[in-house]
């Protein structure tokens, strides 16, 4: 309870609609697309579309833009870019936990007016794996940035781990979120807390695991070399 209280004394104006979200040709392409995705699945939609739908001709759309999944991409780095520009001074004295929860919420509130379309994309998906792992390479992109802006380090390979473990993650808490209708957000932030928990216990195996000597390590994959020469010489 207590942490939701302080969600709402720092509640923040929730971003712009799609519909006036920047008048660029490459933020109207991004607006276009997202209110597309609210009533049409992702493969059925083509660039043609998107340009009628923003109002820009074809060529506009080409000089921004190689395919709808390069756009999507771009409202990802878009999406990224308003959460760390929303980073929070007051949480940095907060456990590492308490940090990214902070973080992790602000980005859903900043996709709020896409839940649709964030709908849509994940039951294509699940249907398509070439766009699923497209997708969870953007979603590990953005959790490298939202573990930085949390405080985590995501560095070198443990930090790719993390990454990747936060993007899994993360796709949880997003398949609670699409059904939660409670302005609170009760499920969602419930949902989130548990996968926080999880995820915690995983990095706490996960120091243990590359605190271990490099020669303990080194020392089953000698004694089974040793085996495999006794063998042949045998």
């Amino acid at each position: 309870m207590a942490r939701r209280s302080k969600r709402q004394r720092r509640a923040s104006p929730p971003p712009p609609s799609p519909a006036t979200r920047g008048t660029s040709d490459r933020e109207k392409a991004i607006s276009a697309l997202m209110t597309l995705l609210a009533t049409r699945r992702f493969e059925d939609i083509g660039l043609a579309e998107v340009a009628g739908q923003a109002g820009i001709k074809l060529s506009q759309l080409r000089a921004e833009f190689g395919s709808t999944l390069a756009i999507f991409a771009a409202h990802t780095k878009e999406t990224d870019r308003l959460v760390l520009a929303g980073t929070d001074a007051m949480m940095e004295d907060e456990p590492p936990r308490e940090r990214l929860f902070d973080v992790l919420m602000r980005r859903l509130d900043a996709l709020a007016p896409y839940k649709e379309a964030v709908r849509s994309l994940m039951i294509s998906a699940r249907r398509n794996p070439g766009l699923a792992f497209a997708l969870n390479v953007m979603s590990v992109r953005s959790q490298h940035w939202m573990l930085e802006a949390a405080g985590i380090n995501a560095s070198g390979p443990r930090g790719a781990l993390r990454a990747q473990g936060a993007a899994l993650m993360f796709a949880r808490v997003l398949s609670v979120w699409v059904d939660d209708e409670d302005q609170a957000h009760d499920r969602t932030m419930a949902a989130l807390d548990r996968s926080l928990i999880s995820a915690e216990r995983w990095a706490g195996f996960l120091d243990d695991l590359c605190a271990i000597p490099r020669c303990v390590l080194r020392g089953p994959r000698r004694r089974r070399r040793a085996r495999g020469e006794e063998a042949e010489a045998a």
